[in-house]
């Protein structure tokens, strides 16, 4: 039972352990978590998430643009203009992390399994993460200044728009080239499952760099502890009504339109789904505690999105979830 629990959630679970003691044991953390080259990390972790990215059966989706434009525009668009208003119900970092985490694009990974799960067409998803990802080194800066007035604490627009680009369209365009030598290509198709497993390894480390700067940050607040608190927790409900949201004005716009149940559930969840290591990155230009409605985001998105696939299942099909 417990192996079995292990196996399917192994990395949710490590993610709550990473995100505890870096945050309960910031100081013991601390030479460690620095260390950890970000940037570097980064970039590679995207790369090999987008490795097994099959761009080639995105292409089904040309001949009818829709349901993928919706789906582009929900994510680009409409879930910042959702979340303005509703970071002016938090303060500071966390209504920063709020912002950071709507304007980052779609997940590599877990937008088109979790569309799979319920059963919908992998195509739109794999279409928008790959649009809104080579498009996020101007979306994501431009929504971040324009509602929070800076990228970050002391850098220009420009040092963000070209970080972006090194650290996430370069490693992406970089995959999918590699994917045209037959070898790589029939490499990451047969290693899904261990690239993964290492690219979610390498997230980790990210999150408990974040997790570190976190709880530096709330132990200069143990005083207002309780206030802390219920920010957090108010913190998380708003980030569960910003993806909640988000899905269903997915979901019922494609039904408005027409479009066919699987198209429609792939607009929901590749248009409210969001990349924790992009936003993640960001996050800690502005501080510790901004990572943390990223953090939540990512979290409410893959578990809501699991009872969502159990409603609104098209068809069964056994899948076993990956995270991004």
């Amino acid at each position: 039972m417990i192996i079995t629990i292990w196996k399917r959630h192994w990395f949710l679970l490590s993610l709550g352990v990473v995100l505890f003691t870096g945050m309960a044991f910031p100081e013991a953390c601390s030479g460690f978590a620095f260390a950890i080259p970000k940037n570097w990390v980064i970039a590679v972790v995207l790369m090999l998430m987008a490795l097994p990215l099959r761009i080639d059966a995105m292409w089904n989706t040309v001949r009818r643009p829709g349901p993928a434009l919706l789906a582009v525009v929900i994510n680009a668009v409409v879930v910042p203009l959702l979340a303005w208003p509703l970071s002016y119900l938090l303060k500071g970092e966390l209504a920063i992390g709020l912002v950071i985490a709507a304007a980052v694009p779609c997940t590599i990974a877990s937008a088109t399994v979790w569309t799979r799960l319920a059963g919908g067409n992998e195509a739109i998803s794999i279409m928008v993460t790959v649009v809104t990802n080579l498009a996020c080194f101007l979306v994501t800066p431009a929504w971040i200044w324009l509602i929070i007035g800076r990228v970050s604490k002391t850098e220009p627009f420009s040092a963000m728009a070209t970080q972006l680009l090194t650290i996430v369209v370069l490693p992406i365009v970089v995959a999918q080239l590699l994917r045209l030598v037959p070898v790589v290509a029939e490499f990451a198709t047969a290693r899904k499952p261990l690239l993964s497993i290492l690219a979610q390894a390498g997230l980790l480390s990210i999150v408990l760099l974040g997790a570190v700067h976190s709880g530096l940050q709330l132990a200069e607040l143990k005083g207002q502890l309780s206030v802390v608190a219920w920010h957090l927790v108010w913190m998380m409900v708003l980030a569960a009504v910003l993806h909640l949201s988000a899905w269903f004005l997915g979901y019922r716009m494609g039904n408005l339109l027409g479009y066919a149940p699987e198209d429609s559930l792939a607009v929901a969840y590749a248009g409210s789904q969001k990349t924790l290591m992009v936003g993640l990155a960001i996050a800690l230009e502005f501080g510790g505690l901004a990572i943390l409605p990223m953090l939540a985001y990512h979290i409410e998105q893959l578990l809501i999105g699991t009872l969502l696939a159990g409603r609104y299942r098209v068809s069964n099909l056994p899948t076993e979830p990956e995270l991004d």
